[in-house]
């Protein structure tokens, strides 16, 4: 597997970790529909929540959450009304975005709720 992927995967495993240690369920990840993935799915109270999850080895370049384009969030949302109808939920829905970077030895991240609503 690419360094970039391994990467990728184990910024997925710390935002699992985080979202389940803060109360959230983990209902799937790496959900696919069509050419659209949600990383995790989560549900909190009544709240189902779409996580984007974006790891960098350095922030350099930018912060990950800033790796987050328009084109992605049609997807994911697409894809999280799909989720919806499959399972015949009735909730309220929140896109997130938990972002992790590479801080000296060790990982930072920051969970940022509503995510979508500022783009």
């Amino acid at each position: 597997m690419a360094e970039h992927n391994e990467l990728g995967k184990y910024g997925e495993e710390l935002a699992k970790d985080f979202l389940q240690k803060n109360g959230y369920i983990i209902l799937e990840t790496n959900w696919i529909f069509q050419k659209a993935e949600v990383d995790i799915i989560a549900q909190k109270e009544n709240i189902l929540i779409a996580v984007e999850v974006k790891t960098r080895s350095s922030i350099d370049f930018g912060l990950p959450q800033d790796f987050v384009k328009s084109k992605k969030i049609q997807l994911v949302t697409k894809a999280i009304n799909e989720y919806i109808q499959q399972k015949n939920l009735d909730l309220s829905v929140r896109f997130d975005i938990v972002s992790v970077y590479k801080n000296n030895n060790k990982y930072d991240l920051e969970h940022i709720e509503d995510a979508f609503y500022f783009f």
